[in-house]
């Protein structure tokens, strides 16, 4: 688990960034997400300019800000959620890597009985916190690495959870160990190069807007997968 003042200092740093007044490419603004307009999330214009500057006033380094960003697969597993709103109504949800926490935020608005986002960057714990209560939905923030147990949850969705190799190596047996103990499982991956060639079938594929500063066209196809 975090540590308790590591939370509280990020949500601090947070809170107090979401006041200040003023504006510019290195601060945090809330925005419509653009495949889901029903959520809004604080994000950065500039993720690489907000992890500078909050590096300078921290005084140590901090980890990437991939919260402060709205990745392609988390838009398209939240699109899904809110599209089909009898996936998550009435179940537990747990959102792994959870970011902003636009899926688990999506699940709420979707009618989960109880949604839990995970991830072990405090930031993204506060982001998540911060995020929920932009869009008056009650979200349970986690910090702890889940990754070598099994989720009690109905439902464990993850956008955008296998974007480097060391990372996959961990979450696909995770996912397919939930997946054996009857969760049901759902990945959204824009194919980063990190699938396995077998175990995963299509649910559902988007063509969907692109904010990463890496790629060239605005819009990415994004699978929704689910183990077989």
């Amino acid at each position: 688990m975090l540590a308790p003042m590591s939370r509280q200092t990020a949500l601090a740093d947070l809170e107090q960034e979401i006041a200040a007044p003023g504006g510019g490419p290195d601060r945090l603004r809330l925005v419509g997400t653009p495949f889901v307009p029903e959520v809004r999330l604080y994000l950065a214009e500039d993720a690489i300019l907000w992890w500078a500057r909050m590096e300078a006033a921290a005084g140590r380094s901090l980890p990437p800000p991939y919260w402060a960003s709205v990745w392609a697969g988390g838009q398209a597993l939240a699109r899904h959620l809110l599209d089909h709103p009898e996936l998550a109504a009435g179940r537990r949800v747990l959102d792994l890597g959870a970011g902003s926490g636009l899926v688990a935020i999506a699940a709420a608005l979707a009618g989960a009985d109880q949604v839990i986002a995970n991830d072990i960057d405090p930031y993204a714990v506060a982001a998540v916190t911060v995020n929920a209560r932009a869009n008056r939905v009650r979200v349970t923030a986690d910090g702890a690495d889940l990754l070598d147990g099994v989720t009690g949850a109905d439902l464990l969705v993850a956008g955008d959870a296998l974007y480097d190799a060391g990372l996959a190596a961990r979450v696909l047996p995770y996912l397919r160990r939930c997946a054996a103990h009857g969760v049901q499982v759902l990945v959204g991956d824009p194919d980063r190069g990190h699938l396995p060639p077998d175990g995963l079938e299509l649910v559902a594929s988007y063509p969907v807007p692109t904010t990463e500063p890496s790629v060239d066209s605005p819009v990415r196809r994004v699978q929704v997968l689910r183990p077989r």
